[in-house]
């Protein structure tokens, strides 16, 4: 193959579950090729680097060779090598993820009944105040 359409290639690299995934990110400036915005029939060649934005996370991945079919995620991962520099800011940013989480309330949970009451209460009042 000498190219491939950069929806299909996502979807064949488990970067995205259907194409149809792919094709809106790639059309919401999710996807960049070599720094530019592609659309979803880009043909995308070996060399090409991509960035690419899921979640929280920011990949910025080597094209190394090229498939439209999809895989196992083993031969997956062997169509692509995310830079050096991208696995350590995703790693910096995943830990300063996690330590915000700390600073969160760690037993959460969804109100019970005389919480709910009380809430209910405790707005009526302030509505009534007004």
């Amino acid at each position: 193959m000498d190219k491939v359409r950069i929806d299909k290639w996502l979807w064949a690299a488990r970067f995205f579950k259907t194409r149809n995934l792919a094709k809106q990110a790639i059309e919401g400036g999710k996807v960049h090729m070599d720094g530019q915005r592609v659309k979803a029939s880009k043909e995308i060649e070996c060399g090409v680097v991509l960035r690419i934005r899921q979640g929280w996370d920011l990949k910025e991945v080597k094209v190394l060779a090229l498939s439209d079919q999809r895989r196992g995620a083993s031969e997956a991962a062997l169509l692509y090598q995310e830079t050096e520099d991208s696995e350590q800011k995703r790693a910096l940013h995943a830990e300063q993820r996690k330590s915000l989480r700390g600073s969160e309330p760690q037993n959460y949970h969804k109100p019970n009944s005389r919480e709910r009451r009380q809430i209910h209460q405790f707005k009526r009042e302030i509505l009534d105040d007004k």
